[in-house]
C-alpha cells in the first residue's frame, strides 16, 4: 500500500476548493501530482429509507465547526453544499457547533437535511433542549432528531421509553411537525436492538468500521437487523482507526476525537469505501475540518472494493486494537 497523508490532501484540498470557489481537487498522489478517477462534479447520493429523501454520502460532521470562528465556519458549509453535501449532523453537546452550523447553513436551509440529537432520557430536559436546538440551528423543525449516543438498555434505552422519558417528547414533536423522522445513535449492539425492538424508527446512526466489523464482528448485527425491519442505515466511524496506541501521544490537531483516526490516504480511502459498501445511506466522517475534506475527496471516487483490496483490509484489521469489541447479546 502506498503512504499518503491525509493532512497534505486536506491542505490541498482547502487550497483549490479556496481558490477555485469550490469546485472538486484533483487526488494527490505521493507527491501531490494530480491522479483523478472520476469526473464526478458532485457528490452521489442514496435513498434514506423509503422516504423519498435521499442524502449525499458523505455527512457533515456538524463538531466541526466548534471552536473556528464564524467566518471560516460559514466557508465551510458553503464549499460542502456547493460540492454537494445535502446531509449535516450536530448535537448540543458538541460545543457551540449549533451556534455556528444555524447561521451558516441558514441560506440553504431548505435544501439540505438537518439532523440534531439530545442526551436527554427524560422528557422535560429533552423538550428544553430541543427547543433549544431549533432556536440555535435557526430552523422551525429538524428533519431528523435522534436519541443520542444510547450504550445502556436500562439507563438509556428504558429510561427513555418509560413514563415521562423523551420518547415522549421526540413523537410529539413528529406529530407537530417539528421533527420530520426520528431516530437513534449508539455504540453498543445490545442497546441498539433494543431500540430498534421498541420503536419503529426511521434511521440508527451507528459505526461501521472494517476494523470492528473484521476483527470483532462489530456492525453486521445492526446492518442486518436495521433492514430487516426498513429502518434506514446511518455510519459513524469509518475513518477510526483504532484505540490509541499508549506509546503514541495525542497531539492538539487530533483533541476531537476520543481514537487514533486514520492519516494515511490510502488507508482512509480503503476504509470509506468499505463502510459505503456496506448497506448504509451515508457516512458521517472524523469531526475535524482536515479529516472532512479528503473525505469528501475520496467519497466522489467511490467504488467497491475488490476482493483483492478486501482481503488488504482484514490483514490490517487483524493488527489492530478496534476501538468497540464484540458486544455479548441474545438478540442478534
Amino acid at each position: 500500500m502506498k503512504r499518503r497523508d491525509l493532512i497534505k490532501a486536506a491542505t490541498l484540498s482547502a487550497t483549490a476548493l479556496a481558490t477555485s470557489g469550490g469546485s472538486r481537487p484533483a487526488r494527490g498522489g505521493e507527491t501531490g501530482q494530480a491522479r483523478c478517477r472520476s469526473n464526478a462534479a458532485r457528490l452521489a447520493r442514496r435513498e434514506y429509507g423509503k422516504t423519498g429523501v435521499r442524502l449525499s454520502i458523505i455527512g457533515f460532521p456538524g463538531l466541526a465547526l466548534s471552536g473556528l470562528e464564524p467566518d471560516r465556519a460559514n466557508r465551510l458549509v458553503a464549499q460542502a453544499v456547493e460540492r454537494g453535501v445535502n446531509y449535516f449532523d450536530v448535537a448540543p453537546t458538541y460545543g457551540n457547533a449549533e451556534e455556528r452550523l444555524g447561521p451558516a447553513l441558514e441560506p440553504y436551509r431548505k435544501n439540505v437535511f438537518l439532523a440534531c440529537k439530545t442526551t436527554r432520557r427524560d422528557a422535560e430536559p429533552a423538550a428544553v433542549e430541543l427547543n433549544r436546538s431549533l432556536e440555535r440551528l435557526r430552523s422551525d423543525y429538524l428533519d431528523l432528531y435522534q436519541l443520542h449516543a444510547i450504550t445502556n438498555v436500562g439507563k438509556d434505552v428504558d429510561a427513555a421509553f418509560a413514563k415521562g422519558g423523551a420518547m415522549e417528547v421526540l413523537t410529539a414533536a413528529k406529530k407537530e411537525g417539528r421533527v420530520r423522522f426520528l431516530g437513534f445513535s449508539a455504540h453498543s449492539v445490545e442497546a441498539a436492538l433494543a431500540a430498534m425492538d421498541r420503536y419503529q424508527f426511521d434511521s440508527v446512526l451507528f459505526p461501521v468500521n472494517f476494523a470492528c466489523w473484521y476483527k470483532n464482528g462489530f456492525g453486521p448485527q445492526i446492518m442486518n437487523r436495521a433492514r430487516e425491519k426498513g429502518v434506514a442505515r446511518l455510519a459513524l466511524k469509518a475513518l477510526a482507526r483504532q484505540e490509541w496506541p499508549k506509546d503514541a501521544p495525542r497531539r492538539e490537531r487530533y483533541r476531537k476525537c476520543w481514537y487514533q483516526p486514520i492519516t494515511d490516504l490510502d488507508e482512509a480511502d480503503l476504509g470509506l469505501r468499505f463502510c459505503l459498501g456496506q448497506p448504509v445511506t451515508a457516512a458521517v466522517p472524523p469531526a475535524a475540518e482536515f479529516l472532512f475534506r479528503p473525505a469528501l475527496d475520496l467519497a466522489m471516487d467511490y467504488a467497491p472494493l475488490s476482493p483483492a483490496q478486501e482481503q488488504e483490509l482484514k490483514t490490517l484489521a487483524d493488527k489492530m486494537n478496534p476501538i468497540f469489541p464484540r458486544a455479548k447479546t441474545n438478540s442478534s
